[in-house]
């Protein structure tokens, strides 16, 4: 099945053809005019985004937005976790940002969030939510995945989801259980 998708993110493109496997096609939408996030919540971005973009393709497609929330942060960085150093940060921004507000703070409790979107012609047909606890560490460990990865600890591995083969990670993961509530969905569509 072919499904349109609305992100230029290498790791997240990475994600979601690990997490579909055989039988799905994702085409990256490219070369498109962006689509502004003005929502509050991870929910209301992945419908902006995935209303604006299925406008522009001929079939179905999705969006994501997701992020981290710390609960010492109350919240945050939510859905800035891309730009939570400024627009343009790096991950290394991001994360050294991120160590530096929770310096001396002792409740490191922390979840991944994703929302995906299903749209087609401008009208929002479904949304999928995924989320997995775990804490923020003050040392980076392991060398795979991106954003905060390195940092967020989870129990049940006792390890970093950066030290967590892609596979492992994916079954457990925010946007793993998005994807696969998604595409459990979209195998139900004629």
């Amino acid at each position: 099945m072919k499904l349109y998708c609305a992100t230029s993110n290498p790791g997240k493109l990475r994600e979601f053809h690990l997490a579909a496997g055989q039988g799905w096609e994702f085409i990256p939408l490219i070369g498109l005019p962006p689509c502004e996030e003005t929502g509050q919540t991870f929910e209301e971005n992945a419908i902006q985004k995935a209303t604006y973009y299925s406008r522009q393709a001929p079939g179905l497609v999705f969006a994501e937005d997701s992020g981290l929330e710390v609960d010492a942060l109350g919240g945050a960085p939510g859905v800035r976790s891309a730009r939570f150093a400024g627009d343009g940060a790096s991950d290394d921004d991001n994360n050294r940002l991120l160590l530096e507000k929770l310096r001396g703070v002792g409740d490191r409790s922390a979840r991944y969030c994703c929302a995906i979107a299903a749209a087609q012609a401008g009208t929002v047909l479904q949304t999928f939510r995924g989320e997995v606890a775990g804490r923020i560490i003050d040392e980076p460990r392991g060398t795979n995945g991106f954003g905060y990865d390195p940092y967020f600890f989870y129990e049940p591995f006792g390890q970093t989801f950066a030290e967590a083969s892609p596979e492992q990670k994916l079954r457990v993961s925010h946007r793993g259980q998005a994807v696969a509530r998604m595409l459990d969905w979209a195998s139900g569509r004629p």
